[in-house]
């Protein structure tokens, strides 16, 4: 009977030592489990704010097209790189001003130049993406508003040379650059597959197309740039037709297009200084260069007495500032080119000061 009851009081020994155990090790795993929360940093890359949560649950607005063609979206490869673009640009909300300053000021200059070319309205995004609205100026050379080269703007007609180089003449160079849209389509007979030889060429495109036996540029496998160059002209397309779609406001106050008022002065002859040009014209050189960015030099020389039109405006106090950054090449941030703009014109009146 003794050994009996000392079984038992074994047996219950055990019990109880496992049942201790069971709820030792669940304790512990709660707490492992929490601890790894709390102290363990998260994988690399992943981004756990909640700055990120419209873009997330943002979807592809539905019946997208470029230039009337509708953008297919049934298929998975399209799809993943419409939503790239459309997500992955982690600035929308803190340019979107930006871009809808310039759009109100630029798009009014280039609308009516492409409707007279007979260039489809959704081209005027491709200076949204090539410059953003600006004369930029690439490290390849490439200049103004369409990012055009020396030879292409040269091919177009534009005058590019030391002392003027009319790449950064707005109205013209969308002129140049709808030529070669229309040329493009001539060879392509596509205005989306002209959009993309925008970027890579029309050989180029014309190259990929008889390699991959296909018409089509969404059927087309292209390099990196390229291949995501429409989808980012849908992606501009709709920040600055459909805000609201990016949960962006649009300030509804518009304003009016391209520059301030201005005068026309028809010059055939030759200018040996600017600078003092524009004092005779009542203005000073950094005005004339902000209303005629396609005057580079110090001087015009101009032996063959072509006819050059320099814009004056008609008001002498005009507040300039806000074209600073979308005329003047842009080779840093803004508040680079206002101190690049603010040194240039201390510069000027020193040297002005030296030479009276």
């Amino acid at each position: 009977m003794t050994t009996v009851l000392s079984i038992k009081q074994i047996s219950r020994n055990i019990l109880n030592l496992t049942t201790h155990t069971l709820i030792c090790v669940f304790v512990w795993g709660i707490l492992f489990f929490l601890v790894k929360i709390l102290v363990y940093k998260p994988i690399q890359g992943a981004d756990y704010s909640l700055s990120n949560f419209k873009v997330l649950g943002l979807n592809l607005p539905r019946n997208l097209e470029f230039c009337g063609e509708r953008i297919p979206q049934n298929d998975y490869e399209i799809k993943e790189s419409l939503e790239k673009e459309f997500h992955s640009n982690k600035h929308w909300k803190s340019s979107a001003a930006m871009f809808f300053s310039r759009a109100q000021k630029w798009f009014p200059v280039i609308e009516p130049i492409l409707k007279r070319e007979g260039v489809p309205d959704d081209f005027k995004y491709v200076a949204v993406i090539e410059s953003h609205l600006s004369n930029a100026l690439s490290p390849m050379g490439a200049a103004g508003f369409w990012q055009l080269v020396p030879n292409t703007a040269q091919n177009y007609g534009l005058e590019v040379g030391p002392e003027v180089d009319e790449r950064y003449d707005v109205e013209k160079s969308t002129v140049a650059a709808c030529k070669h849209f229309k040329d493009a389509y001539q060879v392509l007979h596509n205005w989306t597959l002209s959009a993309a030889a925008y970027n890579l060429g029309i050989g180029g495109i014309q190259k990929r197309l008889a390699e991959q036996h296909t018409d089509n540029y969404y059927d087309l496998l292209l390099n990196a740039e390229t291949g995501s160059f429409v989808y980012r002209i849908l992606a501009y397309k709709t920040l600055l037709s459909d805000p609201q779609h990016f949960g962006l406001k649009q300030d509804p106050q518009k304003k009016s297009g391209g520059l301030p008022p201005y005068k026309i002065l028809r010059v055939d002859s030759s200018i040996t200084n600017l600078h003092a040009f524009a004092r005779h014209a009542g203005t000073n050189i950094i005005t004339l260069r902000v209303f005629n960015a396609w005057l580079i030099g110090d001087k015009l020389t101009n032996p063959d007495h072509k006819t050059y039109n320099i814009r004056i405006p008609k008001n002498k106090n005009v507040d300039l500032s806000n074209y600073f950054t979308d005329v003047f090449p842009e080779e840093g941030t803004s508040d680079t080119l206002v101190t690049m703009i603010a040194d240039t014109l201390k510069k000027n009146i020193t040297d002005t000061l030296k030479k009276q």
